[in-house]
């Protein structure tokens, strides 16, 4: 699609091409993979497990095993927005959303961290009024129940782990759910203790480590999913090497008006004003620009805009100067 003309009319400047080229076909570098099967799985077997695990929870009087619970309540609302996100983003654009609905992904990755982090809150309160106010507790039904969370969330959790690399989105239910394995087994080592000697404020203790651990992995979904939604460039992305790549394509006199940033959890675009000394390059240009874009930086959406150097100042360079 490279050569559209491209006039910006409220900026007093009408410059010779804007494309696209690149991201047709194979153009996102990473497409989004279906995990429908391994949501579906994941949610039914958390939500048997949740109902199971509170109820012995409150029956043997455990608070690690209530705040577990209350954990996987969260993972399950977490799986679903993730769920929800991975068929938006498949959605067609529209004329009120050009891009589809593909930042979705985003806001379920940021809507997980959160309402993790506030389910925590919740457990570290509890559990220190338990420390407070020691009760007995079930230590064998706590091991039980705790194993059975461990082969629940460890299952869950490979369901998810191919794509945990590449999109951040599925990062946050395969976190959520190693998570939770790992959470799972320090409460039967919990109720290990417990059983052996009584010592009850084990369980608000392990809730604690547990709260912490959770806290510690989440942290970093936070962080990633916040930047994603100020459109902050992909850590993966070197600015400075983008710029270099575009200043080193031949013609290419300055450029400005560089910008990167995530359409979605998978996918990344640019846009850039590349003045050029002998005027528009031709659309080959433009195609192995956006293909370099692609495969050196995995950039699917490329929009360069072409400026003829010596001709009229671009009023972006000044306010927008790369």
């Amino acid at each position: 699609m490279a050569g559209h003309d491209h006039s910006h009319g409220s900026h007093g400047h009408s410059h010779g091409s804007h494309s696209h080229a690149g991201h047709g076909g194979g153009g996102h570098s990473h497409a989004p993979k279906h995990f429908g099967t391994a949501f579906a799985l994941g949610i039914a077997l958390n939500t048997v497990f949740v109902v199971v695990e509170a109820g012995y929870g409150y029956a043997a009087n455990a608070m690690s095993l209530v705040a577990d619970a209350g954990h996987n309540l969260s993972d399950v609302l977490g799986l679903l927005a993730a769920w929800i996100a991975s068929v938006l983003v498949r959605r067609q654009r529209t004329a009120r959303f050009t891009y589809g609905m593909r930042g979705s992904s985003i806001l379920a990755a940021l809507f997980n961290a959160v309402f993790l982090l506030i389910a925590m809150g919740a457990v570290i309160w509890e559990a220190i009024l338990r420390l407070i106010h020691p009760e007995p507790v079930a230590g064998v039904t706590v091991m039980v129940v705790a194993a059975i969370g461990i082969l629940v969330n460890g299952l869950t959790a490979w369901l998810f782990v191919s794509g945990a690399k590449d999109d951040i989105n599925i990062r946050g239910a395969f976190l959520h759910m190693a998570a939770d394995a790992a959470v799972s087994a320090g409460v039967v080592v919990a109720g290990l203790v417990i059983w052996a000697t009584g010592l009850a404020w084990m369980d608000p203790a392990v809730s604690l480590v547990v709260a912490a651990l959770v806290v510690w992995a989440t942290w970093g979904l936070l962080r990633d999913s916040v930047a994603m939604s100020l459109d902050a460039v992909p850590p993966q992305i070197s600015p400075q090497a983008v710029e270099g790549f575009l200043r080193e394509r031949p013609g290419v006199a300055d450029l400005h008006d560089l910008h990167i940033w995530p359409m979605s959890t998978t996918s990344v675009a640019l846009t850039a004003h590349l003045v050029m000394v002998q005027g528009h390059p031709g659309n080959g240009f433009l195609v192995e620009t956006c293909e370099g874009l692609r495969e050196r930086f995995g950039i699917g959406h490329a929009t360069l805009q072409i400026e003829e150097a010596g001709g009229p100042d671009c009023r972006l360079a000044g306010a927008c100067a790369a």
